[in-house]
């Protein structure tokens, strides 16, 4: 609990005292933004500023369904160009394409989807004839 101010002790001598005992206790050590910089105050007061902040930190998209749907394509499709196993390509479009056909059987309120499920076995194509330029074979007739 608080300690209520001595009479005759200036508020800023008090506060001051209380601060520094605070900081010798460690009570500030252990905050969630301690040793972190502030953040960014040259742009403009937002007043939903605290809305935006809870909505990152919990992961909400804040985009349309759809709209969120195609960013989820082109990540699927940048995936594919970084996996490691073909089975890993097959799992990531199938994923992908499942959301996209229940989105065009059933389309979202927003704006139209504009996307079509990925052939697969054309991905995977192309996955191996880029994995095969990169790591051409090596043998005792290559050089």
């Amino acid at each position: 609990m608080t300690e209520r101010k001595p009479p005759g002790v200036s508020f800023e001598s008090w506060v001051e005292r209380q601060i520094r005992e605070a900081t010798e206790r460690g009570d500030f050590s252990s905050l969630a933004g301690f040793g972190k910089p502030l953040p960014d105050d040259t742009a403009p007061y937002d007043e939903l500023w605290w809305v935006k902040d809870k909505l990152h930190r919990e992961g909400v998209s804040v985009l349309p369904r759809t709209l969120a749907l195609r960013k989820e394509a082109e990540d699927a499709r940048e995936a594919v160009g970084s996996a490691a196993t073909e089975a890993r390509v097959r799992s990531i479009l199938t994923a992908v394409n499942e959301k996209i056909e229940a989105a065009i059987r059933r389309p979202p309120p927003g704006p139209p989807l504009g996307l079509k499920p990925f052939d697969v076995e054309a991905v995977v194509r192309e996955w191996r004839a880029r994995r095969a330029e990169a790591h051409p074979p090596t043998g005792p007739d290559r050089p």
